[in-house]
């Protein structure tokens, strides 16, 4: 007897859904960094619990939104919770019961009536016991969970727990995905963010989120290795100085960390490519948002 569904990682921005999402998995297939809403697009990873298929929907962080391109990202977090079999709240240990969890709470009540949710309370490893305890009881109270774990996504302690009891309850069916397949994105869309996750981390304040990498050309060749050429588009002449760094320094270090990581999860040899342009106002058209899995339509 198989059983297959689609489960819905939702949060915070930074409480370690991509961390976890991979771990569960087993390989990388969603970016993790230290700065906050780096997930844009709904990426859906897989992982095989025994007879059971699940597939995770990673979704961006829930946060207030500003902008076009947060309206659009929180209108996809829900959106991946609405289509999902069950649904897990992930808190950070440290954190707490923050304004921000108390929101999610609070729609979580309105939105997710019929829904199984589950809570996992995250990064347990840098608080004391009875902390726990009390925010466990504390979230409990809030919201009728059906279930409560205690993991740290980045050390693996629970996850094996949480994924086990997923993938029994998940609904009996045929499998979703061949059993080699790890991720419903295209190659073309990891590889881009595997560049945008490098940009992140070499860059500072706000200009993360004013970037976006897309993959313009891709070329199997005959000798076994990839040509991947990537276009990052930046908002303004000045932050394309910035991406590029002194003497190109920046961008050149960005194409190696990124290269290197394209070798690991494709397993072959990589010629990456990358051009940097300005494109004023990229975050107000249509074709940037199905670039990213986003749409359009949910930033009005």
């Amino acid at each position: 007897m198989t059983r297959a569904g689609f489960v819905a990682l939702i949060g915070e921005p930074n409480a370690g859904k991509s961390t976890l999402l991979n771990r569960m998995v087993g390989v990388k297939v969603s970016i993790v960094t230290h700065k906050v809403q780096t997930t844009r697009a709904r990426i859906r990873g897989v992982a095989i619990e025994g007879e059971s298929q699940i597939v995770f929907v990673d979704t961006p962080g829930l946060f207030r939104p500003r902008r076009r391109l947060d309206r659009a990202m929180v209108a996809a977090a829900w959106g991946g919770a609405a289509d999902a079999d069950l649904v897990v709240l992930l808190v950070e240990a440290h954190r707490g019961l923050t304004n921000g969890v108390e929101a999610i709470l609070d729609a979580l009540a309105e939105r997710a009536e019929g829904r199984r949710v589950a809570l996992a309370i995250n990064k347990i490893d840098r608080v004391e016991a009875p902390v726990l305890l009390g925010l466990t009881e504390k979230l409990n109270q809030r919201f009728p969970f059906e279930r409560t774990f205690l993991i740290s996504a980045e050390k693996g302690h629970g996850v094996d727990h949480l994924r086990r009891w997923l993938a029994g309850e998940l609904p009996e069916g045929p499998w979703l995905y061949p059993e080699d397949q790890i991720a419903d994105l295209p190659e073309r869309m990891i590889a881009a963010e595997i560049t945008r996750e490098k940009l992140t981390l070499r860059l500072h304040q706000e200009l993360p989120y004013q970037l976006t990498v897309e993959t313009e050309a891709w070329e199997d060749r005959k000798d076994g290795s990839t040509r991947i050429d990537q276009v990052v588009y930046v908002a303004r002449d000045g932050h394309k100085g910035i991406v590029l760094g002194e003497r190109g320094q920046t961008i050149k270090a960005v194409g190696q960390a990124a290269r290197a990581e394209l070798e690991i999860f494709l397993d072959r040899k990589v010629h990456l490519f990358l051009q940097v342009k300005v494109r004023p106002g990229w975050q107000d058209e249509a074709e940037r948002y199905s670039q990213m899995g986003l749409d359009f339509s949910d930033g009005e």
